[in-house]
C-alpha cells in the first residue's frame, strides 16, 4: 500500500514537470512569433525614374538679338534720355541731335516750293490770256473771210473794183495766220506751265527730303527692348554711323552650349531641353534648340548649340547662368533599390560589374520574344492594416541596372511601397515594423 502511494506521487510530480515544460515550449514558441514580428524593415515607394544619363551642359543668356542704335547724319548730341537696364519701346524717343541748320535748310526748301507754286500761276495766267487773246483773232479771221467773199462777189458784178476784192482776201489770209500764231502761244504757255509744275514737284522732293533728314535729329528705338551699353554721351559730336547705344530684345533668350562631336548626334533642330536658371533654382524653363553650328572647335572637338528660351514675364536678363539638359527619348519606368532584391535573396544571378549588367539589359529588353533572357526576382511588397503591416513576396521582371537602381518593366505598380532592408530574414505573410527611415 505504501508502495503504491509512493508511485503515485512519482506520477503527479512527473505529469506537473511536463505541463511546466510544455507551458515553457508554448511561451518560447510565443516569444518568437513576437520577435518576428518585431523586424524592423526600410521601405520606398516604386515611383517612375529615367536611368538614362543625361548630360547637364552649362551655358550663358543673351537676347535672341541685338541691335545698334546709330546716328544717320552729323550732329551734336543734345539729349540721351536712356541709360542702361532702361526698357524701351518701339518708336520710343532715346536722343535728340542739334536741328539748326535742318531746320534752315528745310525752310530754304519750303520757299523754294512756294517760288515754284508762283512760276506755276503765273503761266497758268499767261495760259488763260494766250487763250483770249485766240478767241479775239479767231473772230477777226471769220470777219476777214465774210469780207473776202463778199468782195469777191461784188467785183464779179462790177460793184467794186478787182484790187478791193483782192485786199480783202489778202486780210484774210493774214487774220488767219495771227489765229495760227495765237494757237501756238497757247501751246508754249501750256508747255511752260507744265515745266513749272514739274519743278515744283522736284522742289517739293527736296523739301521731303531735307523734312526726313531733320527727323533724323530725333532718334528712337527700332524695337522693344532693353538698353544694353550707353555708347555715347551728351555734347559728343557724332558722324553718320557713329553707334549711339545698344539695345537688346529679350522676348527671347538665347543660350550657346559646347557639346562633344561624340553627343552630338543626339542633339537635333526643334528637339525641346530642360533648362535651369541659378536665379530660379526651383523652377523648370523649357527651351527649343534652334541652331546646330556647323563648325567645331578644332582643339576641344566641341560643336556651338543655340537654344533659345521663352522670357515669359521678362524674368531672364543677359550673362546668367544656365544649365540645360537635354530631354531623352526614354520612357521614365518603374525603378526601385537593387537592394530590394536582397532582402529576398536575389533569385535571379546577380551580375558582378553593374556595367556589364547594365549593357546586358540594353542588349536583352525584358520585351524580347526570347523568354529565356527574362531575369525575374522577388521583392516584398507592405500590405494589411498600416497599424500591422506585414510583406507579401512579388515576382517581377527585371531591366537596365544603373547607380544602384533596376528597371522594373512588369510586376510593380507606381505607389507600391516596397521592402528596401530588412533586420532579419523575411518570409510571405510576415509582420513587419517600419522604421523611421521607411517612406
Amino acid at each position: 500500500m505504501k508502495a503504491f502511494w509512493i508511485f503515485a506521487v512519482i506520477v503527479s510530480l512527473s505529469g506537473i514537470t511536463a505541463g511546466c515544460t510544455q507551458n515553457n515550449k508554448d511561451a518560447s514558441q510565443a516569444q518568437l512569433q513576437n520577435q518576428k514580428t518585431a523586424v524592423a524593415v526600410d521601405v520606398a515607394i516604386a515611383s517612375l525614374d529615367l536611368l538614362e544619363e543625361e548630360n547637364e551642359y552649362v551655358g550663358t543668356t543673351a537676347p535672341i538679338r541685338e541691335v545698334s542704335v546709330r546716328s544717320r547724319l552729323e550732329g551734336r548730341l543734345l539729349d540721351l534720355n536712356v541709360d542702361v537696364g532702361d526698357r524701351v519701346s518701339t518708336g520710343q524717343q532715346i536722343a535728340q541731335l542739334d536741328d539748326a541748320v535742318l531746320s534752315a535748310t528745310v525752310l530754304q526748301a519750303e520757299a523754294e516750293v512756294a517760288a515754284r507754286e508762283s512760276e506755276v500761276s503765273q503761266a497758268t495766267a499767261a495760259v488763260g490770256n494766250a487763250r483770249a487773246q485766240v478767241e479775239r483773232v479767231r473772230v477777226q479771221y471769220q470777219q476777214a473771210q465774210t469780207n473776202a467773199k463778199r468782195f469777191t462777189q461784188l467785183a464779179k458784178e462790177g460793184a467794186v473794183s478787182p484790187q478791193t476784192a483782192e485786199n480783202a482776201i489778202t486780210e484774210a489770209k493774214v487774220a488767219e495766220q495771227l489765229l495760227r500764231s495765237a494757237e501756238q502761244q497757247v501751246s508754249l504757255q501750256q508747255q511752260t506751265v507744265s515745266a513749272s509744275s514739274q519743278r515744283v514737284l522736284a522742289q517739293e522732293a527736296i523739301k521731303l527730303r531735307e523734312q526726313e533728314r531733320q527727323s533724323y535729329t530725333i532718334i528712337t528705338s527700332p524695337i522693344n527692348g532693353v538698353v544694353l551699353e550707353r555708347v555715347s554721351e551728351i555734347g559728343n559730336l557724332l558722324f553718320a554711323g557713329n553707334e549711339v547705344v545698344k539695345l537688346g530684345d529679350f522676348s527671347q533668350v538665347k543660350v550657346i552650349v559646347l557639346i562633344s562631336e561624340l553627343e552630338i548626334g543626339k542633339v537635333r533642330i526643334n528637339q525641346s531641353v530642360d533648362v535651369r536658371f541659378d536665379t530660379f533654382p526651383d523652377q523648370k524653363f523649357m527651351g527649343t534648340v534652334r541652331r546646330i553650328s556647323p563648325v567645331a572647335d578644332p582643339v576641344g572637338r566641341l560643336i556651338p548649340v543655340e537654344v533659345v528660351v521663352p522670357n515669359l514675364g521678362n524674368k531672364l536678363g543677359s550673362g546668367q547662368l544656365a544649365r540645360v539638359q537635354f530631354s531623352s527619348k526614354q520612357e521614365r519606368q518603374i525603378a526601385i533599390a537593387e537592394t530590394a532584391l536582397d532582402v529576398a535573396g536575389r533569385t535571379t544571378q546577380a551580375p558582378k560589374d553593374a556595367k556589364k549588367q547594365s549593357k546586358t539589359d540594353n542588349k536583352s529588353s525584358p520585351n524580347s520574344n526570347d523568354k529565356s533572357k527574362i531575369k525575374t526576382g522577388t521583392v516584398f511588397v507592405i500590405t494589411g492594416d498600416p497599424k500591422e503591416p506585414k510583406v507579401m513576396a512579388r515576382k517581377v521582371t527585371l531591366g537596365v541596372r544603373r547607380d544602384g537602381k533596376v528597371v522594373i518593366p512588369s510586376g510593380l505598380k507606381e505607389g507600391d511601397r516596397i521592402v528596401v532592408r530588412s533586420g532579419g530574414k523575411l518570409q510571405d505573410g510576415d509582420a513587419v515594423k517600419l522604421s523611421v527611415l521607411s517612406q
